[in-house]
């Protein structure tokens, strides 16, 4: 998950556009917002939602510049990512926020994949709230260690019982299962509901047990 950092100026995602599939946000039940993984596309996460099956729910997916969201792996050094971590994190805030204007937070599920994975559970973790779901396809918390100290607001369960899915392979080439154990830990520290589940086999990819964990969380989300 290494490479050259494509990025420029202060804030190299403000500016990427944001791709949409699904209902219009005006007239959804529910939103998910999608970061998709290193290299790959905006696009490439909205035919991730698409299997999730619902007419009535938006899906919104903004695009990393230069296709990653900060250049070195996750588990190095913050200050090596930026500017693309703060400006990846913000780029998820700003779409977020018009998802949370248009269904409310409790209607919104935070999905990633790989790179896109690590950013959303960092995101939400960041910004502890009842949202509907958060959903964490191969990844984890970013940071060379990581501990509920660094995502306390000052409230008891600030994630109130927010519904989080974490799925990865056993021996993911890229994601350590010791990150993806620190990261459940912490978000059930901060209130989460969490399932996690560590998988033989796999790879570094979204198989259907996961989708199915995906779609009754974003299910749920729908409802009233």
């Amino acid at each position: 998950m290494s490479g050259l950092n494509p990025h420029s100026g202060d804030d190299p995602h403000g500016d990427q556009p944001v791709a949409t599939a699904g209902a219009d946000l005006a007239d959804a039940t529910a939103a998910v917002v999608c970061a998709h993984g290193r290299g790959a596309t905006a696009q490439s996460m909205l035919q991730l939602t698409g299997q999730l099956g619902f007419d009535d729910v938006a899906s919104l997916a903004p695009q990393a510049a230069g296709r990653t969201w900060y250049p070195n792996p996750f588990t190095a050094p913050r200050d090596s990512n930026q500017p693309g971590l703060d400006s990846a994190l913000a780029k998820l805030d700003a779409v977020v926020g018009d998802a949370v204007d248009a269904v409310g937070r409790e209607h919104v599920v935070v999905l990633g994949f790989s790179q896109g994975a690590c950013l959303a559970s960092e995101y939400v973790a960041s910004n502890a709230a009842r949202y509907g779901g958060l959903v964490v396809f191969s990844g984890g918390l970013i940071g060379p260690d990581v501990d509920v100290d660094q995502y306390a607001t000052g409230g008891d369960d600030p994630l109130a019982a927010t519904p989080a899915f974490l799925g990865c392979d056993a021996n993911d080439p890229h994601i350590d299962r010791e990150r993806v154990h620190e990261t459940t830990e912490v978000l059930r520290a901060l209130g989460a509901e969490v399932d996690e589940r560590i998988y033989d086999g796999i790879g570094h990819g979204v198989v259907e047990d996961e989708l199915d964990a995906a779609i009754a969380i974003v299910d749920a989300a729908r409802e009233p």
